[in-house]
């Protein structure tokens, strides 16, 4: 790369804050530049992960009557509550010109958020994976994914947040668990507003990044606007992602651990915590086979389609522990599977919960 294109959107509707970089990626060719788009949404709204399931992620019914919109990306992820306090720092880049490897990849995305942090006088590091912590406490999240012909990484700058919204707006078992999330946050995430003392000029600190990015990338960084094109596609992408169809995709079984059909049918659901986030894995048993399969969470996994892939590859096979573990490591060595944090031994600590 020899230049990566800025596109400073200011603030936009929630939904054009999430369906501009799916829009710049759509329309990438090979002569687009690699792009960085920094952006923030003009009110509040909700945004769930890729692989993830609306109705047990989110508090729908509370949503709707607070107004607040929610939308699912194309990154993989968790539920999280978003406003103006965040500028999301959105890279869209050729595919090959980030490294290969999701660590790596994040870890190049994060190197210009540290420095600026620690430009501003925060004390914030790389945590491995791909997250950005200051003395333990989270400071922003990140995600990847490949949307059409390009490699995406996106994240925020954290001017402030919201800690008691993030805390409603979660689907919880009982309000004893939402005050213990909500004390969590408190305890375990911090911004620029609460290190400081007070808010910076958003306009000095996206300034700062961008000079950051400079460095990290060794490349200049020059201001420019969407082609109509890719405004065009964005705009196409907006009636897809604001669609109830999208929204409620991954649309699945119920929340019970287990319901019985008859005899030999049986309604599952596990949930295992693996080091690169949370799996969910809903399952119909048939005579102790997987007859059908959904499997979500808050991990990240390349390429996209694998989660789909997977739960056909799945479906089938007795719940025997060595069959499973052979399926899946057949299945990430034919598709060169990246999820960090979630391995073969995972999948399999997952699928395995699901015996009745």
């Amino acid at each position: 790369m020899d230049k990566v294109r800025v596109l400073d959107v200011g603030l936009v509707s929630p939904l054009r804050s999430q369906a501009i970089y799916h829009g710049i990626a759509y329309a990438m060719k090979p002569d687009t530049p690699d792009t960085i788009i920094l952006v923030g949404p003009t009110d509040p709204y909700v945004c769930i992960g890729y692989h993830q399931e609306l109705e047990k992620e989110v508090d729908v019914a509370y949503c709707q009557e607070q107004d607040l919109p929610v939308y699912r990306r194309e990154v993989g992820g968790g539920a999280v509550y978003l406003d103006k306090g965040q500028v999301f720092t959105q890279w869209i880049f050729q595919r090959g010109h980030l490294p290969a490897t999701l660590e790596k990849r994040f870890a190049l995305y994060i190197q210009p958020l540290v420095d600026t942090y620690q430009a501003l006088g925060i004390d914030a590091t790389l945590r491995p994976i791909n997250d950005v912590h200051v003395r333990g406490k989270k400071i922003g999240g990140t995600g990847a994914a490949q949307i059409g012909d390009a490699d995406v990484v996106v994240g925020s700058l954290m001017f402030d947040f919201n800690f008691e919204l993030m805390a409603r707006v979660l689907k919880v078992p009982s309000e004893k668990m939402r005050d213990k999330i909500y004390q969590s946050l408190q305890e375990y995430m911090t911004t620029m507003t609460r290190e400081l003392g007070y808010t910076p000029d958003y306009d000095e600190v996206k300034q700062l990044y961008l000079e950051q990015c400079e460095k990290a990338l060794g490349v200049d960084v020059y201001l420019d606007e969407p082609t109509e094109e890719e405004i065009k596609i964005t705009e196409e992408v907006e009636a897809r992602l604001g669609s109830d169809e999208w929204l409620h995709q991954k649309g699945g079984l119920r929340q019970t651990s287990a319901v019985k059909i008859h005899a030999d049918v049986y309604l599952v659901e596990s949930a295992y915590k693996a080091p690169g986030g949370l799996i969910r894995a809903t399952a119909r048993l048939r005579e102790g086979r997987i007859d059908d399969l959904t499997l979500s969470g808050d991990f990240t996994m390349l390429p996209a389609f694998a989660v789909g892939a997977l739960e056909q590859a799945l479906r089938g096979l007795t719940l025997d522990e060595d069959a499973i573990r052979s399926k899946v490591g057949e299945f990430y060595r034919a598709l060169s599977v990246q999820s960090p944090g979630v391995g073969v031994d995972d999948w399999v600590q997952a699928i395995m919960r699901l015996k009745v």
